[in-house]
């Protein structure tokens, strides 16, 4: 709120103080900074210039302030400093206050516009009169450094040195009230209110018109009594020496926090006594506190006998004046006098120099002289060290406000290649001062063009620092744009040295990497190398070390047993590598291997662990019979056995049946620790062990195959039964059967089955019948025949016949036992069929020769 209370205060005040003044019309106003002129009258005022932006100051007088005194009075002030202004305005020299926009005057203020303006001297030495309450942050416990006060002292007597010589005008009231500071530092000369020029500037003795005091006039209309020559007071008279005395008193008052000799107290009278006092009888002690070697050429300029005086020229070559640091300003205010091999024996020195200035020279009066050779190019690489020196003592707010703009085009130059040098040298200072966007916008871009130059020694020189700053680089500009160059730098670059650069600054990249993004972007880029060089190979074995051992980071099994090992293991019969070099590879990938091998040890343990908490503790059967109870003999041991034995396949052998009776003692010690639980559960399996055991063995019952609606026909079995169905076998005798029974020998049709069970599809059914039961009444074919209860009769053996039977399609599934022809001629299944008599053939019955039966079986 303290803020926007002093701007709505500022914006009042300019508001009463500026109302229709045309300097408002091209500058606006920012903020009040100080004050200066007689009586310090001006208000000085921050101002930026609308039409350029460029930053500028706004001396504005309030008419107001004037009220106090008579008409007259008011009216001859008024007439002083419009004609002081209007003498400052044609003036133009270095150590003269510039006036950017001439004297503007409306009903209530005068104004006018110059350079930008820090305060007056005054307001530095402490007079705070027309100042803003409370005063500027930026004059607080604001002190003048030595080279300031030498230097200044040096601009006012150059300055004085253009007026006397080439003006041939005197300014009669040189005091910190007419001094300015400007925005840089620097001391200029302002208040020309009461300046006179020469009656006879022609003449090399020129004379001036004398001051002519009246007694009664304001002390703003008049000069500061307490700097002004006692010649002008006792003889009337006035002349260059005149200029020289406010001097020495000025130098005086510097040195001693702004007091004077002498008080005059705006009195001339107090003014002639205080000269008969203290300047006709001057001590050495009264200047005490002004350094050793100036003493002597202060008091001569305080001398009551102007020829005594030194001129201004004279002062200007004082020794206490030749200072390294003023000497150096001022070569810098001149520099643009001289050719380029002049400014660059000075430039590689100022460094030095640079190093015993106050941070606030260094950056206000160097810096900005430094900052005018950026538009000569051959000159940036002498100029930017200077430069950066002044960035490292800087805050970063005061790089981002009075620095970094003026580098950001600099930052963009390819040419001369020592402009990248020196910021390469100089990047963690960039990377720490610039703010985020200026880094991602101006400086990355700087770095990514250096990787891509032609210049080997850039390159390299780039890839050596990236390290030093890869903290201060974020990770989606590692990842996307930092390291890509820098993989393809290594994988085009025809310089050996570049190569290794790239591998080495990889490695030094890791610590600053996650796991992941090393896995997947930078191990993977190694075997794409296709130079052999051992120190290419060095390199990348470097990467893989710190890739294993660093604790952030690590190799899995995986990657080192599948791509690492693989490919590291071809490098050790490289021809170029020398023992150290071979004992350095074999000692990464022994560290591989133990490393795969500890972690693949430790997985497998586990594993095996817990298949051995899940597993029985007794297996249902022998998982050493390959057919239930056979097995196979062990066999002597021999040296090709063991070998497998050792590889730990075996198991996959028949053993013998007291294999497993012999248990290693790790397995006893392990049935010797099992808990109470763990005995009862076995007691209670082995006991369902035997119950299963002890039981008989479950036959399941054989599926009947539903008969499909067209099946394929037998032809086999159609033909047999059509041949069975045409013979009928007697016996010679016709008594006796050799089946038991009656000779008839027949088959019967499907239709002579009864409905009790379902024929065998396919199947021939035999029918064997006695003599005395194949009667049939009323001369009806035996097969129609009503079934009669039958004797029981002895069971014939016809297991002669069962290679016969033939297997069809929906017999028995394949693995059972087929049925033979004495189960399915047993005695309860006879009773179904019906009996049929002999047939009577009018011919003997011929038996079948051996061909014949051999053809029919066929």
């Amino acid at each position: 709120m303290d803020v926007f209370n002093r701007l709505r205060t500022t914006v009042s005040n300019l508001s009463t103080v500026l109302p229709g003044n045309p300097v408002t019309r091209e500058y606006e106003i920012v903020k009040h900074v100080g004050s200066a002129g007689p009586g310090l009258l001006w208000k000085v005022f921050q101002a930026t210039k609308r039409s350029t932006k460029e930053e500028a100051a706004v001396f504005v007088l309030e008419k107001k302030l004037l009220d106090r005194y008579s008409k007259r009075d008011r009216e001859h002030v008024i007439e002083l400093l419009k004609q002081g202004v209007a003498q400052l305005t044609r003036l133009r020299h270095p150590s003269i206050l510039t006036v950017q926009h001439p004297m503007e005057e409306s009903r209530e203020s005068l104004a006018f516009a110059t350079e930008p303006v820090f305060c007056s001297l005054a307001n530095v030495l402490g007079e705070n009169e027309n100042m803003p309450i409370p005063p500027p942050p930026e004059l607080k416990d604001y002190q003048l450094y030595d080279v300031e006060i030498k230097y200044g002292f040096l601009q006012v007597s150059e300055g004085l040195a253009f007026l006397h010589n080439d003006v041939k005008r005197l300014h009669r009231n040189l005091c910190p009230q007419s001094i300015v500071v400007n925005k840089k530092g620097a001391w200029k000369i302002a208040g020309f209110d009461f300046s006179v020029g020469a009656s006879n500037p022609q003449d090399p003795q020129p004379t001036y018109r004398s001051l002519n005091l009246e007694p009664d006039l304001p002390p703003v209309a008049q000069p500061d009594l307490n700097y002004l020559a006692p010649e002008c007071i006792l003889a009337d008279s006035n002349d260059s020496a005149s200029d020289m005395f406010s001097l020495g008193v000025l130098v005086y008052a510097v040195y001693n926090k702004g007091s004077t000799l002498y008080d005059a107290n705006n009195s001339v009278a107090a003014l002639k006594q205080c000269i008969n006092k203290h300047l006709k009888h001057l001590s050495a002690g009264r200047l005490g506190s002004l350094p050793e070697d100036a003493k002597e050429h202060v008091r001569m300029l305080l001398s009551v006998t102007p020829d005594i005086r030194p001129d201004a020229h004279q002062f200007s070559k004082l020794k206490f004046l030749e200072d390294v640091g003023v000497k150096t300003l001022q070569y810098l205010d001149s520099l643009y006098q001289w050719d380029n091999l002049q400014k660059s024996h000075v430039y590689k020195g100022l460094p030095q120099v640079l190093a015993q200035m106050p941070k606030r020279v260094a950056l206000h009066r160097v810096l900005p002289c430094l900052a005018k050779e950026y538009a000569n190019v051959d000159m940036v690489p002498f100029v930017l060290p200077s430069v950066l020196l002044i960035s490292e003592q800087a805050t970063k707010e005061e790089f981002c406000s009075f620095i970094l703009p003026d580098l950001i085009p600099i930052f963009r130059l390819r040419e001369p290649v020592q402009i990248l040098l020196i910021f390469m040298q100089k990047m963690e200072l960039l990377l720490t001062k610039c703010p985020p966007d200026d880094i991602k916008n101006h400086v990355l871009p700087m770095i990514y063009g250096s990787l891509e130059s032609d210049a080997q020694q850039i390159q390299e020189l780039c890839l050596n620092i990236i390290p030093d700053f890869a903290h201060l680089i974020d990770y989606p500009s590692m990842k996307n744009a930092l390291l890509p160059r820098i993989k393809r730098l290594c994988l085009q670059t025809n310089f050996l040295s570049v190569r290794v650069n790239c591998l080495v600054c990889l490695g030094k990249l890791l610590e600053h990497l996650d796991k992941w993004l090393v896995l997947d972007e930078i191990l993977p880029v190694l075997p794409e190398i296709r130079s052999k060089e051992p120190a290419v190979l060095m390199g990348i074995l470097g990467i893989y070390k710190l890739a294993m051992s660093h604790k952030k980071l690590g190799l899995t099994k995986d990657v080192m047993a599948c791509k690492v090992i693989p490919f590291l293991m071809p490098l050790t019969i490289e021809n170029g590598l020398t023992l150290n070099q071979f004992q350095a590879i074999m000692g990464v990938v022994k560290d591989m291997v133990a490393a795969v091998e500890l972690e693949h040890r430790a997985k497998l343990e586990q594993l095996n662990s817990i298949k051995q908490e899940q597993s029985s503790a007794m297996e249902m059967a022998n998982p050493n019979e390959i057919v239930p109870g056979l097995t196979l003999s062990g066999k002597a041991n021999s040296t090709t056995s063991s070998v497998y034995d050792d590889l730990g396949i075996s198991n996959f052998s028949a053993q013998s049946p007291n294999a497993n009776a012999t248990k290693s003692p790790t397995q006893k010690a392990k049935q010797q620790s099992l808990t109470i639980e763990e005995k009862q559960r076995l007691a209670r399996e082995q006991e369902f062990q035997q119950r299963v055991k002890s039981q008989p063995s479950l036959i399941p019952a054989k599926p009947t195959p539903a008969r499909p609606v067209h099946e394929p026909k037998d032809l086999t079995s159609t033909l047999i039964n059509s041949n069975l169905a045409s013979l009928n076998i007697r016996s010679p005798s016709g008594s006796s059967n050799p089946f038991g029974g009656s000779p008839g020998f027949a088959s019967s049709p499907a239709g002579d089955f009864s409905a009790t069970g379902p024929p065998a599809a396919s199947m021939p059914q035999w029918t064997f019948q006695t003599q005395q039961a194949m009667a049939s009444p009323m001369g009806m074919p035996s097969r129609f025949a009503t079934p009669s209860p039958q004797p029981k009769q002895q069971q014939v053996n016809m297991s002669a016949f069962d290679s016969l039977f033939p297997r069809t399609s929906s017999g028995p599934p394949m693995g059972a036992p087929r049925p033979t022809l004495n189960q399915m001629a047993a005695p309860a299944s006879f009773g179904n069929f019906v009996s049929a008599p002999p047939v009577q053939n009018s011919a003997p019955v011929k038996p079948l020769s051996k061909s014949e039966m051999d053809d029919f079986l066929s």
